[in-house]
C-alpha cells in the first residue's frame, strides 16, 4: 500500500496546485455534467437499455421516477394498458433505488420466466423490504430452500379429502352466517357492503382452516374485530410503499412507523396467543389444521419452527385466503349485475344454482357441477385479476423467447390486468364480460391467463378459492335476488397487495319466492 501511495505522490503534487477555487468549481461542474450525460435517459444505478422501448418522460438521474409518481394510484393499470397499446407488450422503465423494470406481457415470456427458466428469477429483497412488516419471512417473500420448505409444508392442507371437509365443515357453516345477515338486510331493506361481508366470510373461513378457530367476524358483523382492523390498516400501509422508494423517511416523518409497530403487535400477538393456547391445550381434532402441521414440523436441523416463522406463515396464508377470494367474488357480482351486462347471465347462473343445489347445502361434489358459475368466476378474474401486477428479479443473465435480453439485477414485471384486457390475446371483445367464452371451450394456457401464476410457484390455493367462491355464491343466489345500489357507477380499484374495490360494493337483496 505504501509503495502504491509513493507512486501516486508525484501526481498529487502536480494536481493540487491546479485545484484552486475557480478550477475546483469547474471540475465539479465537469463531473456533474459527465454524470448528467451518463444518466441522461435512465436512473442512477441502472444501465442504459436503448434496445428496449420506454415511455417518454425519463429525466437524468431519476429515470422514470417523476413519471410514475404522477400516475394516480387508481389509474396505474390504465397507464400500464396505455403503454402496452402504444409500445407493445415489452417495454421498460428505470427507477432509482429499485432499478430497471421490464414489462414482459406475452404468454411465451411468462412461461419462460415462471416455468422454463424458473431458477433464474427470484422474488428478491424488494418484497421483504416493502412487505416484510406484514408478511415477514412467509412464503411470498422467500426464495430457494426456504420457499420450498414452506410450500411443501402448507401443501398438506390442499387435497381432495381436505376440500370435502372444508366445504361442509367450514364454508357452509360460515356461509349460513352470511345468509342470516342477508336475510335480516332483506327484511329491513338495508344496504349491504358486499365486499366487506365477503372479507368477513373469507377471514373467518381461513381462520377455521388455519387453526381451527373462526375470527368471529360474522358473529357480530357491526362490531369491529381488532385483528381484522389492524390487518387491513397494515396492508394499506405496506401497499403505499410500492410506489414510494422513499417510504422509510416518509413513514418516520409522518409517524406512520409507530402505527406499523402497533398493528404488527396486534396481529402477531393474536397469532402468538393461538399458538400458545394450542400448546397448552393440545390438539384432538381428527384432521390436522395448518397450525398443527407447523407445530409438528422440523427444519433441516431437526429443530421445531420458531414462533416468528409460524406467525409469518399464518399471516401469508391469511392474506392469500382472505383478500383474493373476497375481492374476486365482489368483482364477479359487480360485473354480473351492473348496467350494460347481458341480463341472461344472471338468469342462467341462478338456474344452474337451483338445478345443482336443489335447495340443499353445497358439497364438494356439487361444486364440480357449477360449470357456469365457474365460468362467471374465471371471467371476472380475467378482467379484474386479484393479483393485477407481479415482478421478479433476474439473478442470471437471460434472453426471453422474443429475444429480449434481461441482465442479472434487472426486474421483469407482468400484468394479468393488462393481458386479460388485451385484444391481441382475447379478441375484439376482450373488455366485455362474457362467461360463455369459458363454457365448453379449451382452457387458456396459464401464460395467457396468469391470475393463479404458473410453474413451480403456481397458486396452491387455486382450487380452494374456487370451491369457496362456488359454495358462497350458490348459497346466496339460492336464497336471494341481488341488485346493485348504483348499477351505472363505474367501480374503481385500489392499489393494494391484492385488488380491492374502492368504497366497497353496495347491494340490496330480496328473498326469492320458490
Amino acid at each position: 500500500m505504501a509503495v502504491f501511495a509513493d507512486a501516486l505522490a508525484p501526481l498529487y503534487q502536480y494536481l493540487l496546485p491546479l485545484v484552486t477555487r475557480p478550477n475546483g468549481l469547474k471540475l465539479l461542474a465537469a463531473v456533474v455534467a459527465l454524470y448528467v450525460f451518463k444518466y441522461r435517459s435512465h436512473a442512477v444505478g441502472t444501465r442504459p437499455r436503448r434496445d428496449l422501448k420506454q415511455p417518454k418522460g425519463a429525466v437524468p438521474f431519476l429515470g422514470h421516477m417523476l413519471l410514475m409518481a404522477a400516475v394516480d394510484g387508481q389509474e396505474l393499470y390504465q397507464f400500464l394498458e396505455k403503454q402496452y397499446n402504444e409500445l407493445g407488450p415489452v417495454w421498460s422503465i428505470s427507477l432509482p433505488l429499485i432499478g430497471r423494470m421490464t414489462q414482459i406481457d406475452t404468454p411465451e415470456n411468462l412461461e419462460h420466466v415462471l416455468k422454463a427458466n424458473f431458477w433464474s428469477y427470484e422474488k428478491g429483497p424488494l418484497f421483504t423490504w416493502m412487505l416484510g412488516d406484514l408478511l415477514g419471512d412467509g412464503i411470498f417473500t422467500r426464495d430457494g430452500p426456504e420457499w420450498k420448505f414452506q410450500r411443501k409444508l402448507t401443501s398438506h392442507i390442499f387435497n381432495v379429502k381436505a376440500f370435502r371437509e372444508y366445504t361442509s365443515d367450514v364454508f357452509v357453516i360460515e356461509g349460513k352466517k352470511v345468509i342470516d345477515y342477508l336475510g335480516k338486510a332483506a327484511d329491513e331493506g338495508t344496504v349491504v357492503d358486499f365486499q366487506a361481508l365477503m372479507l368477513h366470510f373469507t377471514l373467518d373461513s381461513i381462520g377455521a382452516v388455519s387453526f381451527g378457530k373462526s375470527f368471529g367476524c360474522l358473529d357480530n358483523i357491526e362490531q369491529e374485530v381488532p385483528y381484522a382492523v389492524s390487518f387491513d390498516d397494515l396492508t394499506e400501509i405496506v401497499t403505499q410503499r410500492m410506489k414510494d422508494p422513499a417510504w422509510p423517511l416518509r413513514e418516520r416523518l409522518t409517524g406512520v412507523d409507530k402505527k406499523v409497530q402497533y398493528h404488527k403487535s396486534v396481529i402477531r400477538g393474536y397469532a402468538l396467543d393461538i399458538i400458545e393456547k394450542r400448546r397448552r391445550e393440545g390438539f384432538s381434532a381428527p384432521k390436522k389444521d395448518l397450525l398443527q402441521w407447523l407445530l409438528e414440523a422440523r427444519d433441516d436441523e431437526g429443530k421445531p419452527l420458531s414462533e416468528d416463522l409460524m406467525v409469518d406463515i399464518i399471516l401469508s396464508f391469511s392474506i392469500a385466503g382472505r383478500d383474493t377470494t373476497a375481492q374476486a367474488l365482489t368483482w364477479m357480482v359487480y360485473l354480473i349485475y351492473r348496467d350494460g351486462t347481458d341480463k341472461d347471465i344472471a338468469k342462467i347462473l341462478t338456474k344452474e344454482v337451483d338445478d345443482v343445489l336443489q335447495g340443499g347445502d353445497p358439497t364438494y361434489e356439487s361444486y364440480k357441477q357449477h360449470k357456469y358459475a365457474d365460468a362467471c368466476f374465471h371471467e371476472a378474474l380475467r378482467i379484474y385479476p386479484v393479483s393485477p401486477r407481479n415482478l421478479k428479479v433476474c439473478v442470471k443473465d437471460d434472453v426471453l423467447p422474443d429475444g429480449t435480453k434481461v441482465h442479472a439485477g434487472e426486474w421483469v414485471t407482468w400484468s394479468p390486468y393488462v393481458m386479460g384486457r388485451s385484444e391481441r390475446l382475447w379478441g375484439p371483445d376482450a373488455k366485455e364480460y362474457k362467461p360463455s367464452r369459458w363454457v365448453n371451450a379449451e382452457k387458456p394456457s396459464p401464460g395467457k391467463f396468469p391470475t393463479f401464476s404458473l410453474g413451480p410457484r403456481v397458486c396452491l390455493g387455486q382450487q380452494f378459492a374456487t370451491i369457496e367462491a362456488m359454495s358462497m355464491i350458490g348459497m346466496i343466489l339460492q336464497s336471494f335476488e341481488i341488485s346493485l345500489t348504483e348499477p351505472s357507477k363505474q367501480a374503481k380499484y385500489g392499489v393494494s397487495v391484492a385488488f380491492p374495490m374502492v368504497d366497497g360494493l353496495g347491494i340490496r337483496v330480496k328473498r326469492r319466492s320458490h
